[in-house]
């Protein structure tokens, strides 16, 4: 049982009525999630209230002025083209001081409007689960268009620099504080292999050939509300990790968590498989809604941010495993090792299709 004072921290926040109940909701793993009922005359209101992980996000003023900014701009988007922002976006709501968050002394929550009428699921139902999720991200992505990303704190400096984590990798090959190394040779020269890849995105970053966008770095289908009544993407939540970066990451790791024919963690690699019809699925729902709002760098660029989304990934379990699984939570001895090695299997799938993902986003 929950030990928080609820109907007391309820009544920090501009959510008016009566305090009716608060339980806890959904599945994620980062931050405790509450819904928060409130009587408000004849009717009752939910709200979504959370207490946010701040060993995670020791800086809550910084994550939360990210968030204020992003889904102040989403708001203003969505009116300018008729739309509902209470069902379209996240919206804030506001403690009694007219703060983003409340602090008790102790631990930091934080409120949002409850989006009724829509649910985030947990895995891809259909292929029109994937299509509508990408539909989602792609119109957040359009929404944030004129938003200027400078304007977004780091909280998670580094997060897809992709030079910066293989120069982490090749520390940990060097250090071998668990004496690991020698028998994942193989992985290790793998990922050195394809080095050359670690470039390919930052480096046109900060070229400017790319635009630097607000990305929301964790791109999955149960970070999109599907509108129960018709399946539809309307909304994008949990926007803890946006930051200053690449649509490219974005598109990309969407691609790396969803053409995945196995789990994550499939220890039997035979049977990870890249699903390019899930990829051109993903990638007409995407640029449908994204419009022109992408430039041609960032669309001849999208199968390289899949690439390299997934190369990232399988290169950031490895140095986990290789450092003694200090960061990934891991549920059996060589966890991280069987990520890492769904990820290059994965990864293997896609450089042999990478010409026919070029050629459909032509083709779209």
């Amino acid at each position: 049982m929950d030990s928080y004072d609820f109907p007391a921290i309820a009544g920090k926040f501009e959510a008016e009525g009566e305090f009716v109940s608060c339980v806890r909701y959904g599945e994620g793993h980062i931050n405790d999630t509450f819904c928060l009922t409130m009587k408000q005359g004849g009717r009752r209101v939910r709200y979504i209230l959370q207490r946010i992980n701040s060993r995670l996000f020791p800086d809550v003023a910084k994550l939360m002025h990210n968030i204020a900014l992003v889904t102040a701009f989403c708001r203003r988007s969505v009116l300018a083209r008729g739309g509902d922002p209470m069902r379209e976006c996240l919206t804030i709501v506001p403690t009694r001081t007219g703060e983003n968050y409340h602090f008790d002394g102790e631990n930091y929550f934080r409120m949002y409007i409850f989006i009724e009428g829509a649910t985030a699921h947990q895995s891809v139902r259909s292929r029109r689960d994937f299509y509508e999720s990408a539909v989602a991200f792609g119109n957040f992505a359009s929404l944030l268009a004129g938003f200027d990303a400078s304007q977004l704190y780091e909280i998670l400096p580094d997060f897809h620099n992709t030079r910066v984590r293989y120069a982490n990798f090749l520390r940990a090959v060097e250090g071998d504080v668990c004496a690991r190394a020698a028998q994942v040779q193989r992985e290790i020269d793998w990922v050195q292999a394809h080095g050359h890849l670690t470039g390919l995105l930052v480096d046109r970053l900060a070229a400017g050939e790319i635009p630097l966008r607000v990305t929301h770095n964790d791109t999955k289908l149960n970070n999109v509300m599907l509108d129960d009544a018709t399946g539809r993407g309307i909304a994008v939540i949990d926007l803890d990790t946006v930051l200053p970066g690449s649509l490219c990451y974005d598109f990309g790791d969407s691609i790396r968590f969803g053409c995945n024919t196995a789990a994550e963690d499939e220890p039997d690699c035979s049977k990870v498989h890249f699903s390019f019809d899930l990829y051109t699925a993903y990638l007409e729902g995407y640029l449908s809604a994204v419009g022109g709002s992408i430039t041609q760098a960032e669309r001849e660029n999208l199968p390289i941010g899949a690439l390299l989304m997934t190369y990232e990934c399988g290169m950031r379990f490895l140095t986990d495993y290789l450092e003694g699984d200090v960061y990934f939570r891991t549920a059996r001895p060589d966890h991280n090792l069987d990520r890492a090695r769904t990820q290059f299997a994965l990864a293997e799938g896609m450089l042999s299709c990478l010409d026919r993902m070029r050629l459909a986003g032509k083709e779209i």
